[in-house]
């Protein structure tokens, strides 16, 4: 559905400027796109490295293993319909450990896992269990410590201070986490 929109909203602005007679400005839009793009992500591939590699380090040094720990008692509250040996409750520890630390690209294939695991425990097999739901609302509204990625994003386009950012990401990120929870527990009551 997504692809429909992009190339919808694509074609309507070669309409238009074809229409306006500004077709010109579509080639440089385009040229300076690209040129952007590679501008950036040469720029951030350092960076990400880097925390990768550190994510890497946390994990030989049993950093996300401890966070994980540190988290258990939340989440058997979060997902009390988890056995806590099961599977599914280690990969959501862990990708909420790696919210934590701002690795975003560390945090998706442990989310996809995760949904793995959690759809084995699904009842109904066509729709999505109070625990899937749960994870989708706690992992959007990221609770982030260290974030990261953005830090890479505002390094590599030259910020003076790429993190000065920290206290009110998670400032922001703890009130939004708990917004999710609050909703997920509303809207459960609600609907159950």
């Amino acid at each position: 559905m997504i692809n429909i929109i992009w190339f919808a909203m694509l074609i309507t602005g070669i309409i238009t400027a074809i229409i306006k007679g500004n077709m010109e400005m579509i080639t440089k839009a385009t040229i300076e796109g690209a040129e952007q793009a590679v501008t950036v992500a040469l720029g951030l591939t350092g960076i990400i490295a880097f925390w990768s590699g550190m994510m890497e380090i946390a994990k030989e040094a049993g950093l996300m293993n401890f966070l994980a720990r540190l988290m258990s008692p939340i989440a058997k509250r979060l997902f009390p319909e988890i056995p806590s040996n099961h599977p599914a409750m280690g990969a959501i520890l862990l990708s909420f450990s790696a919210n934590l630390l701002g690795l975003g690209n560390a945090c998706t294939p442990l989310g996809i896992k995760a949904m793995e695991e959690l759809q084995k425990l699904n009842q109904q097999q066509e729709t999505a269990s109070n625990s899937m739901c749960t994870y989708v609302a706690i992992t959007a509204s990221s609770l982030t410590l260290i974030p990261s990625t953005v830090i890479a994003f505002r390094a590599a386009n030259g910020s003076v201070n790429p993190t000065e950012i920290i206290g009110t990401t998670i400032f922001a990120t703890t009130i939004s986490t708990l917004a999710a929870i609050l909703v997920d527990k509303v809207l459960r009551n609600f609907y159950y």
